[in-house]
């Protein structure tokens, strides 16, 4: 199982976390977040950078990748399979769903051909970082071979949880952690990320 820190920016604190080595380090580049990192830090060798938009253009997100080394762009607002298309080569995709009290999976059918990864959020206020969790029993309708991330109000009482998914025939690809794991936005608590790191069954 991998997992992703997201939602960094303070330098100190993205070393820190860094020396943990998670697979993934995410960085909001949507100025609406109260995680907004303008300018992402660069991250030793195995971390993968990434760099989570909303509604952005295609322009800007092809513009960020150059200019921040991104490895990996996150998709979290109404982007169309039409415009995951146009940014195939470019850096892995991460397209990104709300989930509320149910979900209709027949929605990612199109995306499937143009996506690496989906990611399942809960459905708030904000596109992320709500800090709130959904029903993870919805997940056991997923039909699709495409591996997917979980995120949404992740914390230390749910690694049992995330231990026995991992058991299942679904293809959990990576858990996404961010609020449940801060002292303040986008400054992580590096005691209970090691904590996580030595629960989960990776």
């Amino acid at each position: 199982m991998k997992w992703k820190v997201c939602g960094m920016r303070e330098p100190d604190n993205i070393s820190d976390v860094a020396a943990l080595a998670p697979d993934y380090m995410g960085f909001i580049l949507w100025d609406g977040s109260k995680r907004y990192c303008p300018t992402p830090a660069d991250l030793p060798n195995g971390i993968a950078k990434v760099g989570v938009f909303v509604n952005a253009s295609i322009e800007e997100i092809i513009d960020a990748i150059t200019q921040h080394n991104l490895d990996v762009v996150q998709l979290h607002g109404d982007e169309t399979p039409k415009f995951c298309r146009e940014l195939l080569g470019k850096a892995e995709i991460i397209k990104a769903f709300s989930v509320g009290d149910s979900f209709d999976f027949d929605a990612l059918i199109d995306y499937i051909p143009y996506c690496d990864f989906f990611l399942f959020d809960t459905k708030g206020l904000m596109p992320g970082g709500n800090g709130t969790s959904f029903d993870w029993a919805l997940l056991n309708e997923y039909p699709f071979d495409t591996p997917f991330f979980i995120s949404g109000g992740i914390g230390l009482a749910d690694i049992s949880k995330i231990n026995e998914l991992c058991k299942s025939d679904l293809p959990v690809f990576a858990i996404d952690i961010n609020s449940k794991f801060e002292h303040t936005p986008a400054n992580k608590d590096i005691e209970r990320l090691a904590v996580f790191k030595e629960k989960l069954a990776l």
